[in-house]
């Protein structure tokens, strides 16, 4: 786990929609601070701040020490992140404060190691399909990892890396494999055939399907040629 990310903030007093919409003209980002039995603590930030933050996928994941006004940090987690539908502007911010020794859970992102030396890739020219980019975990604040790493360089075309496959790290687990029911053991990454292999082997059935085709014409016309030369023959 990486060192904690410092977040600035400011104490926000006035609330509702238009306030909202003032700040936000002021590049200021309406937020939330919540958690651990305390009262919740509107906030501003810095839009131009945010956006850097949101560009580090530790954001999303990792602590983050909140400091409202210049005050000692509090250690927080992201919650939630409203974005605009088609602007790149941010809406609003979830905190949720973290208590000390108490579990939490939160999503970390997965990362794909020696997907360019993969065998199902490079051997059988294969392709490398994700079904999920994150999982959801639960551990204490001390365990949050940054990422959960998948090696994918043994790989062949027809394997896949399930939930169960992820080499968690120590006081991690995965809050959405119940090991007692095996649907929730979904795949997280698959090694398929690309298109383009497909459409070799397809080329290569056809042409196969056709020289099978010309050998079984070929054998006709030889049986009806030789059918022709008997009759030919008997007449003599």
């Amino acid at each position: 786990m990486s060192d904690d990310i410092q977040v600035k903030a400011t104490s926000r007093s006035v609330l509702g929609k238009g306030a909202s919409r003032r700040l936000r003209r002021e590049n200021l980002v309406p937020g939330i601070l919540y958690g651990a039995d305390e009262d919740p603590q509107p906030i501003n930030l810095k839009h131009n701040e945010v956006i850097k933050h949101l560009e580090n996928d530790q954001f999303y994941s990792n602590l983050l020490m909140v400091s409202v006004d210049g005050k000692e940090a509090v250690r927080t987690v992201l919650r939630d992140v409203q974005r605009h539908p088609y602007k790149q502007q941010i809406l609003h911010l979830d905190f949720q404060r973290v208590v000390a020794g108490a579990e939490l859970t939160l999503t970390v992102a997965l990362s794909f190691l020696n997907e360019d030396t993969c065998y199902g890739v490079k051997t059988e020219g294969g392709m490398i399909t994700h079904n999920e980019s994150e999982v959801a975990i639960a551990c204490l604040p001390r365990n949050i990892p940054d990422n959960i790493e998948i090696d994918m360089a043994e790989l062949k075309i027809g394997d896949s890396v399930h939930l169960s496959d992820l080499k968690l790290p120590e006081g991690v687990r995965l809050t959405d494999l119940d090991e007692a029911d095996d649907t929730t053991d979904r795949a997280v990454a698959s090694v398929i055939m690309s298109r383009k292999t497909l459409e070799e082997e397809d080329a290569e059935a056809e042409e196969a399907a056709a020289a099978a085709a010309d050998s079984e014409e070929a054998g006709e016309s030889g049986e009806a040629a030789a059918s022709d030369e008997s009759d030919q023959e008997k007449k003599d």
